[in-house]
């Protein structure tokens, strides 16, 4: 049987772990060849490498901070230059910031969160959807969250960021549906991941499953399947949509 994502070729910021690497892994089993990206954790995500080739799949690892538009076009250049093409992008990467009051906010850490989980975004779509409009098809999934939908205290910056993920993420799908480019929103509730300060602590896993309907929080392993649907011809009449992953999060049990 065919696989979701055979011979495609995949971009994934925020690989080094979390939903970037099971997402990556993922996509390797369904065929893609995939080019991962870490700003920071290097090891991290040459280990995702490690994974996917350690299954038998194809992938390489670059080096990339997204708010700067000289390394997300290198990156860009580097998925071309090694396997011909780039059918799909997920724009993943991203960071929570401080969790502070608004008038306690650091205005430098506000504009670092903008910076990456925002800009970083718009600029990934600027160097990655030229190349799609030459083939006249690709696909984008742009990492907001639940947090894109709702909100709560002490992130403004990472709630601001996520909201406005979710409006360029609409922009960007109605400009360019009819050039054949399908661009989703994934939005997923809280997740095992790094990001998640509570891993570990009974108390605090407790208290963030209690906000879903589910009464657990999301695995990174069930996110990456929704990133691998929206990528494959499964999803071909899909765009400008915000994905929820979120076990009921946003039905208002929070």
């Amino acid at each position: 049987m065919k696989r979701l994502l055979e011979e495609k070729v995949i971009l994934i910021t925020g690989g080094s772990s979390g939903i970037g690497r099971a997402a990556a892994i993922l996509a390797a089993r369904e065929g893609a060849k995939v080019l991962v990206s870490a700003d920071k954790n290097i090891e991290g995500g040459q280990e995702t490498v490690s994974a996917i080739k350690k299954e038998g799949g194809e992938g390489a690892f670059v080096q990339a901070d997204v708010s700067h538009f000289v390394d997300v076009q290198r990156m860009v250049n580097r998925t071309v230059e090694l396997y011909g093409r780039l059918d799909c992008a997920f724009n993943n990467a991203g960071i929570y910031g401080e969790r502070k009051p608004i008038i306690d906010y650091p205005d430098n850490a506000f504009d670092r969160v903008i910076a990456v989980n925002l800009k970083g975004v718009w600029l990934c779509m600027k160097a990655e959807i030229p190349l799609m409009i030459e083939k006249d098809r690709g696909v984008i999934v742009n990492t907001a969250s639940v947090g894109g939908l709702t909100s709560w205290e002490n992130a403004s910056g990472y709630i601001t960021s996520k909201h406005a993920v979710v409006g360029l993420t609409r922009s960007a799908a109605l400009e360019y549906s009819r050039r054949g480019i399908r661009i989703n929103a994934l939005c997923p509730g809280v997740t095992r991941t790094s990001m998640f300060s509570g891993r570990g602590d009974p108390d605090k896993e407790t208290q963030a499953a209690s906000w879903h309907a589910m009464n657990r929080i999301g695995k990174p392993e069930e996110v990456a399947e929704s990133v691998v649907w929206l990528c494959s011809d499964k999803a071909s009449f899909v765009t400008g949509h915000c994905f929820t992953v979120d076990g009921g999060y946003t039905t208002g049990g929070r």
